[in-house]
Order: structure tokens, then sequence, then C-alpha cells
């Protein structure tokens, strides 16, 4: 009979005399080698059954009464033979294969664990609730003090580090004022968001930054008296490894953009472009002793540009076109786009050999690039972006004073689409690395109701759920505060910062809504833009 309360089976009551069937023996243990876990699953899994495992124990008895419980099938024969069978194992075939197989696995295991296919990549375990959240405020107090803005950001070579720079693109005697390069690595244990892991000061305001593609220390920046200078971050003491100084070829207004090239001539080395409202684009070489020296340049003059109806404001004469941004093509590293002062977006080639009516002295000859001029926005262009995924109409996004984004082609001088985003201007715009249909725009002005009013918005836009309305709008500060800058991250694409006038730069993180690229999101992009074309 069963105890109840322990769930083990006990002798039963007073035995019978069995002298006369039974005698008291001993029989030799055996050593059997268990198999059940092996056939457990599958013929535990087939029956079914209801009940718990049923405990038993033996206590020296010669005999004992046992049942079976609420079992709903017996095990036939068959099905006892075909258990027998399943855990049948041969050792012995099974040692030469996996010797055979041996070396072939471990060098799949050697090369799995070199690859970086997977860098970067994290698992989402938890469903992604908030489409954009604000992971960091990061700020610089001392530069705050001063009303200093963020006129740049930047990310490094690695996607871990971001930098701002600080200056000042509204009033303010800008040539005197001192300013700051700042840098947060988001990855550091006990990151302080108002305490930057780095700070260089600057004699003049820094109008923009730019880190090196390859080299996560290296970081360009170009100052409002026109100078570029270059920094290794890895360097506290002197940061400065090379910089233009103040001569004949250096810019003699504000420069607005940085970006590094590759030197094709000299291996590894890399040269830096940039770009001010003076009307020169210029190429610089580093020299051994500190210097950036010009290596080549380019000249916007308003007599030079092509001839086009939109052009009405350009006459005659050697007038200088003021750029103001600049962006390469991804698919042809000699044709990049500049926004310019008059309104105007210009398609121009490094392979231009024309010179340049330019009226100052350089130590170079600088040549005339542009080669097309498309529809004009109604104000100054303030930031240009090629996008990197569609080669056969290239296309590219304008933005402006006038609040509008242009979506072109460098096929066409009308722009496929005109999107008015805001009444104030629009100061920066990006095509996301990762997202075909996706770009990002930062705003000197938000939605106002007669409560609140909240400027400085960040617009994220997604073609495949709308060509006239932002999917998102982010509020990345309250008052009259313009968003100035914002960048993507390419190594950590859920990453978006974004800089403003109170000193602030936010870090935001994207859902896989705007990070994860649809199926046929290429060829969606294709048809859009030759419907609207056609």
């Amino acid at each position: 009979h069963g105890n109840p309360r322990s769930g083990r089976w006990e002798p039963a009551g007073p035995r019978p005399p069995l002298a006369a069937m039974f005698a008291d023996g001993t029989a030799p243990g055996a050593d059997v080698e268990s198999l059940w876990r092996s056939a457990r699953t599958a013929r535990c899994e087939a029956k079914s059954c209801q009940t718990e495992q049923i405990s038993t124990v033996e206590t020296a008895a010669q005999s004992h009464t046992s049942r079976d419980a609420a079992v709903q099938a017996d095990q036939s024969k068959d099905a006892l033979q075909d258990f027998h069978q399943e855990v049948q194992v041969d050792y012995t075939s099974l040692l030469s294969f996996l010797q055979r197989v041996e070396d072939a696995v471990i060098k799949e295991l050697n090369k799995n664990w070199k690859s970086r296919a997977f860098d970067g990549f994290e698992v989402n375990w938890t469903d992604q609730n908030e489409a954009v959240l604000c992971l960091h405020t990061l700020s610089y107090p001392e530069a705050q003090d001063q009303n200093l803005q963020v006129t740049s950001v930047s990310w490094n070579a690695t996607g871990s580090v971001v930098a701002c720079s600080y200056g000042r693109l509204d009033g303010g005697d800008w040539s005197t004022e001192k300013s700051y390069v700042c840098t947060w690595n988001l990855d550091r244990r006990g990151l302080n968001p108002q305490h930057p892991d780095l700070v260089v000061d600057v004699p003049s305001s820094v109008m923009c930054l730019a880190f090196h593609p390859s080299q996560p220390a290296l970081i360009a920046g170009g100052l409002f008296s026109g100078e570029l200078v270059v920094w290794d971050t890895s360097r506290t003491e002197d940061p400065v490894i090379w910089r233009t100084g103040m001569t004949d070829d250096t810019h003699t207004d504000p420069v607005y953009q940085v970006n590094w090239l590759p030197d094709t001539k000299h291996g590894n080395n890399s040269r830096l472009l940039s770009v001010s409202t003076d009307g020169k684009i210029l190429v610089w070489r580093e020299e051994q002793d500190g210097r950036l020296a010009l290596a080549e340049g380019f000249a916007m003059v308003a007599q030079q540009i092509p001839r086009s109806t939109w052009l009405k404001k350009f006459t005659g004469g050697e007038a200088a076109v003021g750029v103001t941004s600049l962006s390469f093509s991804h698919f042809d590293h000699r044709v990049f786009i500049v926004g310019v002062e008059g309104g105007y977006s210009l398609k121009c080639s490094t392979a231009a050999e024309t010179l340049a009516l330019h009226p100052t002295r350089s130590s170079v000859p600088l040549r005339a690039p542009a080669e097309l001029a498309f529809s004009p926005h109604g104000g100054p262009v303030y930031s240009v972006s090629c996008s990197p995924f569609h080669r056969q109409v290239n296309l590219f996004l304008s933005c402006g004073t006038d609040g509008q984004v242009h979506l072109h082609s460098m096929l066409q001088t009308q722009p496929l689409i005109s999107l008015q985003l805001s009444k104030k201007y629009l100061f920066c715009v990006r095509w996301s690395p990762v997202r075909p249909l996706v770009f990002a725009a930062a705003s000197g002005e938000g939605n106002c109701n007669k409560h609140f009013c909240f400027i400085g918005d960040v617009y994220l836009f997604d073609f495949e759920k709308s060509s006239q309305k932002p999917a998102i709008s982010i509020k990345q500060a309250a008052g009259e505060c313009p968003v100035y800058c914002l960048e993507f991250n390419i190594k950590q694409t859920q990453l978006l910062a974004a800089g403003d006038a109170t000193g602030t730069v936010k870090v935001w993180q994207l859902s896989s809504d705007f990070t994860e690229q649809g199926p046929r999101e290429l060829n969606r992009l294709e048809q859009l833009a030759s419907e609207i074309t056609d």
C-alpha cells in the first residue's frame, strides 16, 4: 500500500506464510548502463502519460505489491523492441566519425570566431515601444555659461565617441570669443554627461568638425577665422598636430564644412577639404612640420556658373559665390554637390580643368568646378546630403532658410519633391546610412499651440510611410532654441546625435523602424524617383 504523503510504496500488511513456495536467497549485483536520457523524450512524449513519475522503494522485502496508476495505454512488445533499438549506440563508429570531422569543424569554428559579420549587432530581447528614446544629454557647463552654441557634431571611426564644437551661429563678436571642442566616450563606464572626456580650448569659434574616417583619434575643425586645425584626441597635453595658419591660401571667411578625402597618390595618407563663404573649396595635404599646405583648389565665381533660367540673380562679373555646404556622390567620387548662399545647389566635379576667374592670390591655380545648377530655394542653402543608395538617379537632399527640403536627382534641375517643414530655417539634413527611404532634418522651429511652443525639432522622414509629412518629430529643446546640426552613427546605426543653440548634444536611440531595411526598399526608392520623374 502507498503512503499518500511521501509517495513511497511500502511492504504490504502481514505476509502470508510463503515458505512452501519461496526460499530466501541473495543474487549477485548487476551494473546496467543508463540509456534513459537519450530515449526518454521520444517515448514519454509519444505516450502522453498524464500522471507524474511514480517513485518506488524496496526495503529488503521478499515480495511487494505494485500497480499502474491511470496509464492510458499499455506498452506493447513491439514498442518495447523499438525502444531498445533506438537507444543502441555504436560508439566505435561515432568515435571514428568525430575524428574524421574534427579538423573541419575546428576550422569552421575558428572562421566564425574571427568573423566580423555580426559586429555591432545586439539582440533585442524586449519589445521596443518607443520609436525614439533619448539616451544621453551631453553638455559642457563652461561653454553654456558663455551662451555658446553647438555648431557641429561628429562620430569617430568606432562609433563610440561623439564630439561637438562650440561657437556662435547668430550675433556676437565671433572673431575674439574663445570656444571649445569636446568629446565623450559613450561606452566608458561612469560617463558624466556634463564632464567631457576631452576639452580643447580654441581661440576662435569652431564652425564645423569631422572625425577621420579610419583613425578614431583624429578630428579636423574649421574656424571662424578661416583656419583649419587637426587635433589628436589621444594627446591631452598638446592635441594640435596640423594647422593651416594665416597665409595667402587661408580662407578669408569662416569655414563651414570640412571633409576627409582619400589621397590616392600617397597611399594611406588623407587630405582635408574645406568650404567657405569666400567662394573657395580647398584641398589640403599634411606636411611634416605640422602645417597643412594647399594641394589644389576650386573657386565658385558667378560668371562661370552654368547659365540657367534659375540663375537670374547671377549676372556678369567676378563676384565670388559663398559656399555653405558640400556632399560627395557615393558612386562617383569626382562628383559633388555644393549649397551656396544664393539659394542654389550646384553639381560640381573635381575633374574640372577650366581655371577660375578668382581675384584673390593663391599658391596653386584654382579651377571652376560647377557643371549644373538646380532649381533654387527661397534663401541660402545650409545643408546638402547625397544618398548612399541610388546609383542610377543619384539622389540628394538640400535644405535652407526657406524651411524647405528638396529631393533632387542629379539628372534634372527641378526637384522631385519639395517639403515645407518649417516657417523658419532648416539648418541640416542627412540621409540615413542604413535605410534608403529615411532621412533626418534639423529645424529652427517646431510645433506650437496656445499653451506652449516647442522650438527646435528633429524630423525623421520615412518615404515608405509618407512622402509629404514626417514619420516622427523629436522635441530636442523647448523655447526659441534651434537645432543646428545632426549626424547618424554609421557604426552603431541606432544612434543619432543632434546639437542645439542651448549648448546641448542629445543622443537619440532609434527603433528598428528606422534602422532595419525592408526587403524591397531599394526598389521602392527607385520606383518613387521614377514615378515623380514621369
